[in-house]
């Protein structure tokens, strides 16, 4: 966005990161940025501060990004009796976050009559995601409501698109090498944007776009259990992988 001209205004938790994050950006494209720390695994008490740092700001593009997952798969049992507040974590960081900023930001959206919000959910909303289960379920939230909230203010001059990632190569994914199925933050951001306004949903980039295509075939042509199987294995396969390595250290 700011390779586009615009200003921006950088939210996350951390207060040197974000500076650090500003000040290169600010010095590449010679735009405005404005930063507010939270941890937006905190209560509403959270938003009264982001409030109060964009008020009166003419905000034409939210982008919700911010997210949480598992450090591993694992079962929910396992998840809850190892540390209830975690899956608490998930629920507020990528669920509340995503109506809260949108409560923030429509009124100025609908009073210009323009705007537009990007809400990231996961291809993990749409495919089978056991040992996933709360991170997939949030994020199947941020795809139902994006869809419904899309049609409540399109006629506002709204648009409001939901992005699905698969696999990206973030600090949260933990992959730090690039292919064609893990592309890097920059290159999925591109395939993204070029489908705003296109599509209300969508995974985006082509190579996440076949996989979702290719297991919802799977269930149509074989059957549900089968490719819910199939992921599951994959899942436990990389569970085991983490925890050997958790025992090692």
């Amino acid at each position: 966005l700011a390779k586009r001209g615009f200003n921006l205004v950088l939210i996350s938790r951390s207060l040197t990161k974000l500076e650090d994050v500003a000040k290169k950006i600010g010095e590449d494209h010679k735009v405005d940025i404005k930063i507010v720390d939270v941890d937006f695994t905190g209560g509403v008490e959270i938003y009264d501060k982001i409030k109060a740092r964009i008020e009166g700001l003419d905000i034409g593009v939210l982008v919700n990004n911010v997210g949480v997952s598992y450090p591993y798969p694992e079962y929910f049992l396992e998840c809850y009796q190892q540390d209830p507040k975690f899956l608490q974590n998930i629920i507020s960081v990528n669920i509340h976050s995503v109506t809260h900023m949108c409560a923030l930001v429509l009124p100025v959206m609908v009073n210009r009559k323009k705007g537009v919000i990007i809400n990231v959910s996961s291809t993990a909303a749409v495919i089978p995601n056991p040992l996933l289960s709360v991170y997939s379920g949030s994020k199947a939230f941020v795809d139902k409501f994006s869809v419904d909230l899309q049609t409540e203010y399109r006629s506002k001059g709204i648009t409001v698109q939901c992005v699905q990632p698969g696999f990206v190569a973030t600090n949260m994914s933990k992959i730090k090498r690039t292919d064609l199925m893990t592309p890097s933050p920059d290159t999925y951001v591109a395939a993204a944007l070029n489908f705003l306004g296109y599509t209300t949903k969508t995974a985006a980039y082509l190579p996440h776009i076949f996989l979702q295509l290719t297991l919802n075939l799977m269930n149509d042509v074989i059957c549900e259990p089968f490719t819910t199987n199939f992921v599951f294995n994959q899942l436990l396969t990389m569970r085991k992988r983490a925890l050997r390595k958790q025992q090692k250290q």
